[in-house]
């Protein structure tokens, strides 16, 4: 009996010894302030394209010698021509990686930088460009949860999330919210990816009827932002005419959803 009982003893401090801790079990990312440290110094491992888009966009592996983790990297630096043709349905087609730095700051700025990936500028293999934080647990995009009819278990959450994003896109004139640069984690929350064909000088709602409500406190972030504040957080990234068209659909915004709240009461379009 004292044999078996020695043994069995034995056993399970073998176990205790291997078994992982609950933190290494479910190891919480790094904060964003270390994302935006890593990414700004880890060295480069090695890099491969990514295979979607057309912007040539790659896969980055980094490492500070303790975390070895990857980043998506896109140099695409495509300023206006005016020479009378229409790219891509516009005289004015700009496709450039500054974009997703001025996206970042803003959305970090509105409150809705957990929508998405941490973006610092950089410069690797001799082209500068917008590096962003690998999202590790994706489950699909927007394209293939379509084609699957795959359904989130909290619709309100993600009705919510993706009204978000509608705001968002429109504050900063997204011309390419297509459904790859739309994603979702594995517990169904909306990342938004890709911003280099936002923040044109148009300055009109394109559809009003798509904005019937909006997040409370992000109604409250973009009425009170100032233009000091945008310059502050993302001038380095936008021309003096984009900072302007940016805060003249803010206003158009703001007095959109003030009019409905007007028509239909606050409760039914603040959530």
């Amino acid at each position: 009996m004292a044999r078996r009982l020695t043994r069995r003893l034995v056993l399970l401090a073998v176990l205790a010894a291997v078994a992982p801790t609950g933190a290494a079990r479910a190891q919480a990312p790094p904060s964003v302030e270390a994302q935006l440290k890593f990414l700004a110094d880890a060295k480069v491992v090695k890099s491969r394209p990514i295979g979607k888009g057309i912007t040539g966009a790659l896969r980055v592996t980094l490492s500070d010698g303790t975390l070895t983790h990857d980043a998506a990297f896109q140099a695409v630096a495509q300023s206006p021509r005016y020479d009378g043709k229409k790219r891509a349905g516009e005289l004015r087609f700009v496709d450039h990686y500054r974009y997703n730095l001025a996206a970042w700051r803003l959305a970090v700025l509105l409150g809705l930088g957990p929508m998405m990936p941490a973006t610092v500028e950089r410069t690797i293999g001799g082209s500068t460009g917008a590096l962003s934080w690998w999202i590790d647990d994706v489950m699909m995009d927007e394209a293939e949860r379509e084609k699957k009819d795959a359904q989130p278990p909290n619709s309100r959450q993600f009705g919510q999330e993706r009204q978000r994003m509608i705001v968002f896109a429109e504050l900063v004139r997204d011309t390419d919210r297509n459904k790859g640069n739309v994603v979702y984690t594995k517990d169904w929350h909306l990342i938004m990816l890709d911003f280099t064909r936002a923040f044109r000088l148009d300055t009109d709602l394109r559809a009003p009827a798509s904005l019937p409500t909006c997040d409370r406190k992000l109604f409250t972030t973009m009425k009170a932002l100032t233009r000091p504040q945008l310059e502050k957080a993302a001038a380095a990234s936008l021309l003096e005419n984009e900072v302007t068209s940016l805060m003249a659909r803010r206003d158009l915004l703001v007095a959109h959803f003030e009019r409905l709240i007007a028509q239909r009461g606050e409760g039914a379009v603040l959530y």
